[in-house]
């Protein structure tokens, strides 16, 4: 493999398609969700013009980032087999060209967003984007067991980014959202590690059970879901949540909890039929569970907007 990112032959002419698998679009669904859920929830109302316009520039953002990191991520993606037909590895795309799209798309996103909504929420963007493309993709990645924890920050601030885009601020609200996703991630992407733990090991990268092991890996599932309960729980009591919030993620974290512990519980090694069933069931368990989550916060908006409306308020200024 060359600094190109390719293998063997030059690339051939790509499609639009391959350019936008370059920006994640997976990723950058969750990303304009929760953002959306951020200026959804917001207590100040946004012109559906200005809120449309200020969302495609958080989507921009995240696809600028996606690409940066496939440009830094292309020798690991190519030796991992869930990665190995990404578009940099499978000779689609050259790095050049990612490099290129993503440090585009990343200054264009941050531009625009200031001017259609402001300086604070693009200042939170730019910092998105640069935390996951430099600090996690190019260091934390490659050097630390905690790369997942500390680098969970940059997807846990699209909320964060949609507050702000409506409120020019921060407030205990949205930090919440912003802790709800940042706790979900270690257990998470643990979960997945544990499954997938020969990939990272011929990729060299230094995830928690490749350095610590399955064990202490899933003592650190069950104590970061310990901490994430209550954390997701608490946006009942404040503005943004209310009864439906509540018991929707009283359900979601019994649920969330009971799977940790079956992952902690289990002994080694499992039967081959039965490996890492536990694992992948959780796993799929905390995607639903996360995006569920942001469904409660958009029903308590929708409850609140519908009872302003019967009163007789605007809802739209």
């Amino acid at each position: 493999m060359s600094e190109t990112g390719w293998i063997g032959e030059a690339p051939r002419d790509a499609g639009f398609g391959d350019y936008f698998e370059l920006l994640k679009p997976r990723v950058m669904r969750l990303v304009v969700f929760t953002a959306i859920v951020g200026l959804v929830c917001a207590p100040v109302p946004v012109h559906p013009v200005v809120a449309f316009a200020a969302l495609i520039c958080v989507a921009a953002g995240a696809g600028a980032a996606g690409a940066l990191n496939m440009w830094s991520d292309w020798d690991i993606d190519a030796v991992m087999k869930r990665t190995a037909r990404r578009p940099i590895p499978d000779g689609r795309v050259t790095r050049d060209e990612a490099l290129g799209i993503g440090v585009t798309l990343g200054a264009f996103s941050v531009v625009m967003l200031a001017l259609f909504a402001n300086i604070f929420a693009a200042g939170l963007l730019a910092f998105t984007i640069l935390f996951y493309a430099v600090i996690y993709s190019l260091w934390l990645k490659r050097a630390t067991p905690q790369n997942i924890v500390i680098g969970g920050a940059a997807g846990a601030l699209p909320p964060m980014i949609g507050w702000a885009i409506a409120t020019g601020g921060v407030s205990v609200e949205s930090l919440l959202m912003f802790l709800l996703i940042f706790l979900w991630t270690p257990p998470h992407f643990w979960a997945l590690a544990l499954f997938r733990n020969e990939d990272y090991v011929r990729a060299g990268l230094p995830m928690m059970p490749v350095t610590a092991g399955p064990r202490s890996t899933r003592n650190q599932i069950l104590g970061y879901s310990l901490v994430l309960v209550p954390v997701a729980i608490l946006p009942a009591f404040t503005s943004v949540g209310g009864p439906v919030y509540l018991a929707g993620a009283v359900v979601l974290n019994v649920l969330f909890l009971r799977g940790a512990w079956q992952i902690w519980w289990r002994d080694e090694p499992e039967a081959e039929a039965d490996r890492y069933r536990v694992e992948k069931k959780f796993f799929a368990l905390s995607i639903v569970y996360l995006f569920l989550h942001f469904c409660l916060f958009l029903a308590e908006a929708g409850l609140r907007a519908a009872g302003l409306a019967a009163a007789g308020w605007p809802t739209l200024t």
